[in-house]
């Protein structure tokens, strides 16, 4: 018997029931168009979604469901793609209206290993301008906002892919990271947002830090996306070396295992009391299983933050130098201002800032010869205002909230947001676990223990 609604549904429940021949990918889509149909209006979580493709490609699945001859282990299961993945003959346009979009002449590795496995691609997902903001503010796409509460922001710059999975547009959804930008919505919307070491996942373009990863409502379909995504693809020189790992794996015995709790970020905004209190139960579970939790000290300081804002600076001002100066005075305001400071800034404060990542990695390395896991909050304060840029909405102040999440990408470990709880508004809080390079099974399998401990989200917005 299904349980309804059929939008809740996980991927791995979606895949046994076409299995077992009780639901088909043409009811299922069917279903989730209508019930898409009702949400996006109030939530701006797409920028591309062509219903009737998605219906046609529903109705293929389901012949082949029925003749017992899925295409992949994803067959006729929907996913959005966030605008920055390119998918062949579609328009890439960074989120901002002051840029010409760029057509893709084919298929991002991301995108092209999901269309392999059979996936029906629901839409495309909204971005801020360029992916520089933790916001659901485009100057392209207007405002996307929090499903759990609609004066709210969700966060970015995966912002529509973190709005549609917490809205229930289907189970799985993918976003991108290069700071942050998995993670930080995951954490605002209640979802496991991961983050893969570097190259885990190939992706076109590659850059420092920059990653692509699952965002879902349970660790299962978070496995189930990377067991598709973490394939080979020589597009990306940074990707690793192609290995077979289990991406549900069984945990190691906890006893013993080396855990560091840091609830101090170093500098930037100071976290929330409620968030650090749910942080600290979820170590306090980790101790009753018999792991050694001990505090740690922040990694991050204000010179290393303000070292990589001024390197960021200055690589977004070199792209808006590129831009007529009308095409300029259509770009976010908070966009603007935040990069012309760059164009006073020296170039050896600019490579100075871009060294800075250096220390960040140095530093990472150091923590994890002492700990096997990492637990810190996902988000140092609560979900903020939908109008606003970012959670000070100050141009000068971009990066404050984001200490937390930004050294893993240096680092290039596997990071997760997981939800660990709700505050007194019902807003969800995140746990943020990270693991040592190379160790993205072992952290999943990790996350699937606490999921255990924590039990479903049963609430989740409608």
């Amino acid at each position: 018997m299904i349980r309804a609604p059929l939008h809740r549904l996980c991927a791995t429940e979606l895949v046994s029931l076409y299995e077992r021949g009780e639901l088909s990918p043409l009811q299922y889509h069917s279903h989730l168009l209508d019930h898409l149909q009702r949400q996006e209006p109030l939530i701006n979580a797409l920028c591309l979604h062509d219903p009737q493709q998605v219906l046609d490609q529903a109705e293929q699945a389901t012949r082949r469901w029925a003749r017992r001859a899925p295409c992949g282990p994803l067959d006729g299961v929907p996913v959005t793609l966030k605008a920055l993945v390119g998918t062949r003959s579609d328009a890439i346009a960074q989120g901002c209206a002051g840029v010409d979009p760029i057509i893709a002449q084919a298929d991002a590795p991301p995108a092209a290993r999901m269309l392999e496995a059979g996936a029906i691609v629901l839409g495309k997902t909204t971005v801020p301008d360029f992916g520089m903001l933790s916001s659901g503010l485009s100057s392209l796409h207007g405002i996307t906002r929090n499903p759990w509460n609609l004066a709210l922001n969700p966060g970015g710059s995966s912002s529509g892919a973190a709005a549609a999975a917490a809205a229930g547009y289907g189970p799985l959804h993918l976003g991108t990271d290069i700071g942050g930008s998995v993670r930080l919505p995951a954490g605002w919307c209640g979802l496991v947002g991961f983050k893969p070491s570097l190259g885990r996942v190939p992706i076109d373009p590659y850059y420092t830090g920059r990653c692509a990863g699952p965002m879902t409502r349970t660790v299962d379909d978070c496995a189930l996306m990377m067991s598709v995504l973490a394939r080979p693809d020589k597009r990306d020189a940074t990707s690793l070396q192609t290995v077979e790992l289990d991406w549900y794996q069984r945990a190691p015995a906890l006893c013993g295992l080396r855990v560091g709790l840091m609830l101090e970020p170093g500098c930037g905004l100071e976290p929330d009391a409620s968030i650090c209190a749910a942080v600290q139960e979820a170590a306090r579970l980790f101790a009753d299983a018999g792991a050694v939790v001990e505090n740690v000290a922040p990694l991050m300081d204000r010179s290393l933050l303000d070292g990589l804002d001024h390197f960021w600076r200055a690589r977004q001002w070199s792209e808006l130098c590129k831009l007529a100066p009308e095409r300029q005075r259509q770009v976010l305001p908070y966009i603007r201002e935040w990069a012309e400071v760059a164009g006073r800034m020296s170039a050896v404060q600019a490579v100075e800032g871009f060294n800075t990542t250096f220390e960040m990695r140095r530093r990472a390395a150091q923590l994890f010869e002492r700990y096997d896991l990492l637990l810190t909050p996902t988000n140092q304060v609560r979900a903020f205002s939908a109008e606003w840029a970012s959670p000070t909405n100050d141009p000068q102040r971009p990066f404050d909230h984001i200490v937390f999440t930004v050294p893993w990408n240096m680092g290039e470990q596997p990071a997760l947001s997981i939800n660990c709880g709700f505050d007194e508004g019902g807003l969800p809080i995140g746990l943020q676990m990270v693991a040592p390079r190379f160790a993205d099974n072992l952290l999943l399998s990790l996350a699937r223990v606490y999921e255990g401990w924590r039990g479903p989200i049963r609430h989740w917005p409608d």
